[in-house]
């Protein structure tokens, strides 16, 4: 490890008016954010770099404080994983506005998961959202896969429980540094999902919690995740915008469908209503649309006639009209007749009852 970098590469991201994104770009130019520094003293500036932000660059008092910064972090234990490094969570390097360097407590590589999933939602959790939590959970313990959520009440916790208690890793993104735990009321879960999988940040040891912390510490849960879980949402939270996040990443994107009428499965139903998430009633479900069995199970198919008999009109129509092969949205509305308002609700009614699946671009296919 090269602790020069390290300190260099963390006063460059903490500069004023750069970020995760410039530093990297800089970094890139010049080779190394020591080879930066070196230019920077002399003043090199090259032909593509911007003057003033070339000019605000490592500043002493900024250089001093990453110094110490790295140095405390190592000194307590903590791993400080820089973006070139194989550590570095591999998902992530995708990101643009991935973070240069990753403050990491625990020894598991997130890099020896195949498969990483994350599973976000309200901090008031229902009794609906919990089992769940639960069953998915459970339905997941085969796969091995790493769990990634937030640490805060409701959703976040229950997560990194469940998945404790079938005996898969979980990781925990902190929207502060390690000089603190938030919620405190969650100390004492600290140690067991330390050993299990461990905690991750982008902050310094005595950030707080501000409340701007918590959405760049959901970049992360979605980036570094290959699918997102919302298991439960009021109409705004910070759980929608983890799912935005995701989808502007091209990441699958699942939701939990609730009753109309319930609060925290608003957003939710909104998300699948825009088709910003795919349905998602069984960690059966999350399995087979990732990928991670080879066939589909024989069993959802031979309870689909008595599903079609509950069908009402335009949806009994939409239906037939799949049975060959899969439609956009407003070849559906053209072909039909069907204004692409009613289309839109119709397609939501039958993805609900588990008869159709919207893929990207707002095609639609029959299962």
């Amino acid at each position: 490890m090269d602790i020069e970098e390290l300190q260099y590469a963390l006063a460059l991201q903490d500069t004023k008016g750069v970020g995760s994104v410039t530093a990297k770009k800089l970094i890139a130019i010049y080779g190394s954010a020591v080879e930066l520094y070196k230019a920077h003293q002399r003043k090199e500036i090259r032909d593509n770099v911007n003057q003033k932000v070339f000019d605000r660059l490592f500043r002493s008092t900024s250089v001093d404080k990453a110094k110490k910064e790295i140095d405390r972090a190592l000194s307590r234990g903590i791993n400080c994983i820089y973006y070139k490094s194989k550590e570095y969570p591999k998902e992530l390097l995708n990101c643009s506005d991935a973070p240069v360097i990753l403050f990491k407590d625990g020894d598991d590589n997130c890099n020896e998961y195949k498969r990483v999933i994350s599973v976000v939602g309200t901090r008031n959790i229902t009794s609906y959202g919990r089992d769940f939590c639960k069953e998915l959970l459970l339905s997941l313990k085969g796969y091995n896969p790493l769990i990634v959520s937030g640490y805060a009440f409701g959703i976040d916790i229950c997560a990194h429980l469940e998945a404790l208690e079938n005996g898969l890793s979980t990781l925990a993104v902190m929207a502060h540094g390690f000089g603190s735990v938030y919620p405190k009321e969650h100390k004492k879960y600290y140690r067991e999902v330390k050993e299990s999988g461990g905690f991750l940040s982008e902050f310094g040891f005595d950030e707080p919690p501000y409340r701007e912390n918590f959405l760049k510490r959901n970049r992360i849960v979605a980036g570094m995740s290959q699918a997102t879980i919302v298991v439960e949402s009021a109409a705004k939270g910070g759980a929608l915008v983890t799912a935005d996040i995701a989808n502007s990443y091209n990441k699958d994107v699942f939701a939990l469908p609730g009753r109309s009428t319930d609060v925290y499965s608003k957003g939710c139903n909104n998300l699948i209503k825009q088709h910003k998430a795919a349905l998602i009633t069984s960690g059966e479900d999350l399995i087979e649309q990732l990928g991670w069995i080879s066939k589909i199970d024989t069993s959802v198919k031979a309870i689909q006639p008595q599903l079609f008999l509950d069908l009402e009109g335009g949806e009994k129509e939409v239906y037939e009209m799949l049975e060959i092969s899969s439609l956009y949205m407003d070849e559906i509305s053209r072909l039909s007749g069907i204004p692409i308002y009613k289309i839109s609700n119709i397609v939501f009614q039958l993805e609900i009852k588990g008869l159709v699946q919207v893929l990207p671009g707002k095609m639609i296919k029959r299962i």
